[in-house]
């Protein structure tokens, strides 16, 4: 048997805060989620994506420490064009999240801009500039 990629997880600090910046990225969790210290939302193409509160991991692993730092994972979100890249950054910059980097051009052809999740995580927005080849 050949292990196949399944699932996505990230270790947070705060369910609920997390939960709340995922789902303005459109990701379905159940509701009553914030309460629960594992969480997950079916992704396209059947991979899933995971939550887990620090107090979760270190049930399991006594001796387990949250890495340091930002950056430790890198996500990206695809938009439906580079308005809505800008947008979604707005929306989100608005609500209090953080800015990485502000939308740019990019020299491959995308409409680029980050955001930080509320544990520092680098989320990619991103649309092709246009649509011929």
């Amino acid at each position: 048997m050949t292990p196949r990629f399944d699932l996505i997880g990230l270790v947070v600090s705060d369910m609920a805060a997390s939960l709340t910046f995922y789902r303005r990225l459109g990701l379905e969790f159940p509701e009553g989620s914030e309460k629960q210290p594992h969480v997950e939302a079916n992704l396209p193409g059947g991979l899933r994506f995971a939550l887990d509160t620090e107090d979760t991991i270190r049930s399991f692993h006594p001796d387990w420490h949250p890495p340091t730092g930002a950056g430790r994972v890198g996500l990206a979100f695809a938009c439906d064009g580079p308005a809505d890249v800008d947008a979604t950054y707005e929306e989100l910059v608005a609500a209090g999240y953080k800015s990485e980097l502000k939308p740019w051009n990019a020299d491959w052809g995308m409409r680029y801009a980050v955001v930080l999740d509320p544990d520092g995580n680098g989320v990619d927005l991103f649309a092709p500039l246009s649509s011929a080849p």
